[in-house]
């Protein structure tokens, strides 16, 4: 059986997809990226990732919420909407939220505040949590720990942190995304040393296009715009430094994304 992937972070409401959408999901069936997870990351991202899921529930879901870096604009309004889109149920988790210390495009006051908002609202109604954190890892574990007797599901997307953090993060029960940092040779060589730490069913793979593009595709695409079809390469890295098969790689990443995100199960290739 050839193998079959899931995106679980993938921007597809970015503006630099607006002239291909279609075409970037016919590829990415065609390379055997079967399902995606569009990510949400303010309450208009959140809205057109919904409308997107909509527009195709056996392939897509979308994710809801206020990323750190739009922490600044989550007001009444903002949360009242989360809370509207967040009872669809083709939205599969409450995110993209947590703390991005690294820009600070948002006070870091701000970010907790709209951060706890979100994890009580996904304690609430019970869905997954879709996290981000960044430079900021003892509040990060700070803020989740205050809940952590209703906290639901949650996975670390894009982790790129150290071995303690990662150790961490496991042990407060944390799902983890990889993406194609781990192909980066500045910064992300790290992660080939830690990637086999994380335990089957708790790991799951992504791309969070169009940012992060593979720098050791070759040929080098034309375009620096990272898509869903290079899925397949980001888990041939991850299954090399696990030293599992492709396959078997594709076969419990993909089961465990199904689960998280409540997908359709089953042969969906076409």
């Amino acid at each position: 059986m050839t193998a079959a992937f899931v995106d679980i972070g993938i921007n597809l409401t970015h503006d630099s997809y607006d002239h291909d959408r279609e075409e970037v999901l016919r590829r990415a069936l065609a390379a055997g990226v079967v399902q995606f997870v569009v990510t949400g990351a303010s309450a208009d991202g959140s809205r057109a990732a919904l409308a997107l899921a909509r527009a195709a529930p056996t392939l897509l879901r979308a994710t809801a919420g206020c990323h750190p870096h739009h922490a600044f604009d989550f007001d009444e309004q903002a949360y009242a909407s989360l809370i509207e889109l967040a009872a669809d149920p083709l939205v599969a988790a409450i995110g993209e939220t947590g703390l991005d210390y690294h820009r600070n495009f948002s006070a870091p006051r701000e970010q907790r505040l709209a951060f706890e908002r979100q994890v009580q609202l996904a304690c609430r109604l019970g869905k997954p949590l879709f996290l981000h954190e960044r430079d900021a890892h003892g509040d990060f574990l700070a803020v989740l720990r205050e809940h952590r007797s209703a906290l639901p599901a949650a996975v670390l997307h894009c982790f790129t942190g150290t071995a303690a953090q990662l150790e961490a993060c496991l042990e407060f029960g944390l799902h983890i995304g990889i993406t194609g940092w781990i192909c980066d040779e500045r910064r992300g060589l790290h992660l080939r040393d830690l990637v086999h730490r994380v335990p089957q069913g708790r790991l799951m793979i992504e791309t969070d296009g169009p940012y992060l593009l593979p720098r050791d595709l070759d040929p080098k695409p034309a375009s620096r715009r990272n898509e869903p079809m290079y899925l397949p390469h980001i888990a041939r890295v991850i299954a090399d430094c696990r030293k599992e098969s492709l396959a078997e790689l594709a076969a419990h990443t993909t089961a465990t994304a199904q689960q998280f995100f409540d997908l359709p199960c089953g042969n969906l290739r076409t």
